[in-house]
């Protein structure tokens, strides 16, 4: 009996050795690969902050509560700072910017960490085979991105703009019955390679060519995946409501869900008018009755596209060179002014937009050869080149851009803006690009927005204004967008969720782009992880490219 008790006690001592009393050895490998500890977690759900810890392991939040005790390789003091999921921008026109720099420089310092391009019927894909092209489809595009790498994760909508001009060129009449088919499939194939719904841009050709009962056919052929309907609607000044009533037509008779892109009131008839009050109403009726229609918007007065958007409609079918010859026509030159004074069916008048080419600037270049009037309005641009009409200054330098250049438009009104923010169920986009303050994407003027969407929401809107609590203001950044897209392992901080975290300092995160000054990071966001992996350490881009290719779940 002696013996048995002996060698229990034996037994017991070696285990406390072995594992339970210090040893002096190699050190034991840490618990946590990141340990975020003391901040304020504001988890994407709309509930109110809290005082907590977040631990990351292999990719995923593993723990949140209290975790002092804990250990990791990288432990960070977020003591007076907002622990936050990261940031989701449903709105991004980076698709050909992520090839050129997949550092993704002005997104990512802003806290954004999922980035989804192919917006407003424009994409990258699909496109008639090149063999010198380096994709063709959606998927093609994907392989590119996660053969160089990126430090955002990326999705995509399919553009129906490039879906209609492959199928059936740029013209501007209906689609043949083939032709319909050939847009359906192409939907539907960009679907299976992985995208979360087709998006239109309806005052962009070919798309504005484009009659309700065709696109709700395109659309209709993404529902069996679960697609979603994203629009940039036929007109937002004036037009709004007309524009809105298609968008919830479209979704409600293809069955599938819509978003409503950059959502804004647009000119000073618009306002006097109270559209965006009417647009807001419609969009609640249409939610009441079942209709799953959300927004998104930029947290600006000014908009901006392409320079070639103030040239009538009708004089862009067949594409870039035939209405550059038109405009060089001067008969065609001169109804063309005339249009722009009095509009033409079938085009949002841009100019009538923006209450006049005072309020128009010229932002960026694609030639380099009108870069000293940058930063400029049409008024003063058409000074400087001698000419008397603003628009022939700008139909000039369409000609000279071969087709190209960027503008910005003031178009809108502080009491609109704060007024769609508020809204439950709209939420931020940047309709911006990846750009950096060095290399090939630091040229030109481009809208601010493409910096300082996100840290603008935090600084203004929520900090010196009080429009957003701090809490919906990260809703309207993680969950909800999530929601839209109907993706389930990002947009809260929760233990299994992907560690896509943004760090940053209520008190002084804000926006430094400005539309003169627009190359410029944003300050107070001085972390962000994607996938587990520190690329904002500090305030400075660690150089990592953790990014992943998220697809639609069916």
């Amino acid at each position: 009996m002696k013996r048995h008790w002996y060698g229990l006690i034996g037994a017991i001592i070696l285990f406390a050795a072995l594992f339970l009393i210090p040893t002096y050895g190699p050190a034991t490998a840490a618990t946590y690969d990141i340990l975020i500890l003391n901040g304020t977690v504001v988890n994407g759900t709309g509930a109110p902050g809290f005082r907590g810890d977040v631990a990351v392991k292999g990719g995923k939040i593993a723990r949140v509560g209290d975790l002092a005790t804990a250990d990791a390789k990288r432990i960070i003091d977020a003591t007076g700072l907002v622990v936050a999921p990261g940031f989701i921008d449903t709105h991004s026109h980076s698709e050909d910017n992520l090839i050129t720099n997949g550092r993704a420089e002005s997104k990512i310092r802003q806290g954004v960490t999922t980035e989804i391009v192919g917006n407003c019927g424009i994409s990258s894909f699909p496109r008639a085979y090149n063999p010198e092209a380096y994709w063709v489809g959606l998927s093609g595009y994907f392989n590119r991105l996660i053969q160089q790498g990126v430090s955002l994760n990326v999705g995509s909508w399919a553009g129906q703009g490039h879906i209609r001009d492959l199928a059936m060129g740029y013209v501007s009449r209906a689609p043949a019955k083939e032709e319909l088919e050939r847009m359906k499939y192409l939907a539907a194939e960009t679907m299976e390679d992985g995208a979360f719904g087709v998006s239109t841009g309806l005052i962009y050709p070919p798309g504005s060519w484009a009659k309700t009962d065709e696109l709700i056919e395109v659309v209709k052929a993404t529902a069996p995946y679960g697609g979603v309907y994203k629009t940039h609607i036929r007109g937002e000044g004036d037009e709004l409501l007309e524009a809105i009533t298609e968008a919830i037509e479209i979704g409600e008779r293809a069955g599938v869900p819509v978003i409503i892109a950059h959502f804004k009131c647009s000119g000073s008839s618009a306002w006097k008018a109270g559209l965006m009050e009417k647009a807001i109403k419609m969009i609640n009726e249409a939610r009441a009755r079942g209709v799953n229609v959300t927004t998104e918007q930029y947290p600006y007065l000014a908009g901006s596209t392409g320079m070639a958007a103030l040239v009538p409609t009708w004089a862009r079918e067949g594409g870039t060179k035939p209405m550059l010859d038109r405009l060089a026509d001067p008969e065609i030159r001169k109804r063309l002014k005339k249009e722009v004074i009095e509009g033409s069916l079938g085009w949002w008048n841009l100019v009538a937009a923006a209450d006049g080419w005072q309020r128009i600037t010229f932002a960026s270049s694609t030639t380099g050869v009108n870069s000293k009037y940058e930063g400029k309005d049409f008024v003063e641009i058409a000074r400087l080149r001698g000419v008397q009409d603003p628009a022939d200054a700008c139909f000039d330098m369409v000609l000279e851009e071969k087709g190209g250049g960027h503008i910005v438009l003031e178009v809108m009104r502080d009491e609109d803006v704060e007024l769609a923010m508020k809204q439950p169920w709209n939420a931020i986009g940047s309709d911006g690009y990846a750009f950096a303050i060095y290399g090939p994407l630091s040229k030109g003027k481009p809208h601010p927005r493409s910096y300082g969407t996100f840290p603008r929401v935090l600084g203004v809107y929520v900090r010196e204004k009080g429009i957003l609590t701090l809490e919906d203001a990260v809703r309207k950044m993680t969950l909800l967008p999530a929601q839209q897209l109907g993706i389930t392992d990002r947009g809260k901080i929760e233990v299994g969720m992907a560690a896509d975290i943004t760090i940053f300092d209520l008190k002084t995160v804000k926006d430094v782009a400005t539309y003169v000054n627009p190359h410029q990071y944003p300050e107070g966001i001085p972390y962000v992880i994607v996938n587990g992996v520190l690329v904002i350490d500090n305030g400075e881009h660690t150089g990592a490219l953790p990014g992943q290719i998220l697809k639609k779940k069916r």
